[in-house]
Formats: structure tokens, sequence, C-alpha cells
């Protein structure tokens, strides 16, 4: 079965950056595009960005255009996603998913950006 693990996440202050990982396992993953989505305390699934299964293409949601990027090595079968200037709004539970709604997405890894 396809099993998408995420890491990385934490505690950070305002203008500081973490880097997220995906662990992908169970599928060729070479083969699929990727997306991370987030989801804010009380508030739905919100797509962050999506990377093609080559790595040459990505997207990026308006809102962490030239802050976030998203990059993926095929043979670590791994997706990363580097957030830099993280500002309080980008708090929240970070996935990463088979599709850009997040229906197939892992267990999460936790954002906070707190002073």
């Amino acid at each position: 079965l396809p099993q998408l693990v995420e890491s990385g996440g934490g505690l950070v202050q305002p203008g500081g950056s973490l880097r997220l990982s995906c662990a992908a396992s169970g599928f060729t993953f070479s083969a699929f595009v990727i997306s991370w989505v987030r989801q804010a305390p009380g508030k739905g699934l919100e797509w962050v960005s999506t990377i093609s299964s080559d790595g040459l293409a990505t997207l990026y949601s308006d809102s962490v255009k030239g802050r976030f990027t998203i990059s993926r090595d095929n043979v670590k079968k791994t997706v990363y996603l580097q957030l830099n200037s993280l500002q309080t709004e980008d708090t929240g539970m970070y996935y990463c998913a088979l599709d850009r709604g997040g229906v197939s997405r892992g267990q999460g890894t936790q954002v906070t950006v707190s002073s």
C-alpha cells in the first residue's frame, strides 16, 4: 500500500526556516506527482505546492510563493519542502499527498510559528 511519512516540523520564530521531508514507499514514487497541503487550526485543507514526477515543474500557492521551495529525490523516494521567512499564518499541520486535495496523504508534521 502507498505510504507517505512526513517529518521535520517544529516550533520556529517568525522569520525562521524549516525543512520538511516526506518519505514514500509502497508505490512507484518516480511516476507520481506529489503535493504538499496544510491545515491551520480550525480550518480546512489548503493546497501549498506540487512537484512533477521528474521534479522539473513546480507550482505554489500565492500565499507561499517566493518563500517555500519544493524539491524531490527520486532515488531516496523523498519530497522536501523548504519553508523560509515563516509567518504566524503558516502555522498548521503539513501533509504530503498524492493529490492536490490531500485525500491520499500521510499523517502530517506540525509546524508552529510563534514568538
